[in-house]
């Protein structure tokens, strides 16, 4: 079997023949493969301008389980010079998905320049790892508008905001600006839904977009 990187693992048809053990039940029965819960803090210069995000993501404990396999450490657990390694490659190939996040001023889209500051932390306690790291805009953007979505185009990975104070502002302009968060609706919750569900919806096109969290950020 060819070898899989653990940071490429939204494009893995199962987590469960990769890893060898039961995925838990889920409703989407085989989607999504990875949970991650997400903060996000908008960043601003002092001129006003917005210059980027940082993002911390929480993965669920079967995938950090996998993630330390192997790793030296503490009674604790890995520290963050432990696994430097892992985020530098998990950084480096999520850059292909653009990191999951996707902004637009207004009606115009925003690039982003490469990642930095970026580290996983392990905690003990939750046996789970957050990847922390800033996502700066390759120019700063002025905009009374600003709207951010974090999601898989492929629902392999399942992106949920975190229950409590999930995005705060940082640094914002003295004059009013307003924060809205909106959670993707669980087209799950109420029955069972098969594969061919997912296949369908896929034909679409990016119909990962349907689970975005998204970010809107209004200032006058």
């Amino acid at each position: 079997m060819k070898h899989l990187l653990i940071a490429k693992l939204w494009r893995i048809a199962s987590l469960a023949f990769v890893l060898g053990f039961a995925v838990p039940a889920h409703p989407a029965e085989g989607h999504p493969h990875v949970w991650v819960t997400i903060m996000t803090e908008v960043l601003f210069a002092p001129d006003g301008t917005a210059t980027g995000v940082r993002h911390a993501w929480t993965f669920d404990d079967m995938y950090s389980a996998y993630a330390v396999q192997g790793l030296a450490g503490s009674k604790d657990g890995p520290n963050r010079d432990d696994l430097a390694p892992v985020a530098k490659e998990n950084i480096e190939s999520i850059q292909e998905a653009h990191y999951f996040t996707f902004a637009t001023a207004g009606k115009r889209e925003v690039e982003f320049g490469e990642a930095r500051d970026f580290y996983f932390e392990y905690d003990r306690k939750n046996a789970v790892l957050t990847l922390h790291f800033v996502l700066p805009f390759k120019s700063p953007v002025r905009t009374k508008e600003l709207h951010v979505d974090i999601y898989d185009p492929d629902y392999f990975i399942e992106f949920a905001f975190a229950e409590k104070n999930p995005v705060a502002l940082v640094g914002a302009p003295s004059r009013a600006c307003r924060l809205s968060v909106v959670r993707p609706e669980d087209i799950t919750a109420n029955k069972q839904l098969p594969e061919e569900f997912f296949r369908n919806l896929a034909e679409s096109g990016n119909w990962g977009a349907h689970f975005a969290n998204k970010i809107t950020v209004r200032c006058l």
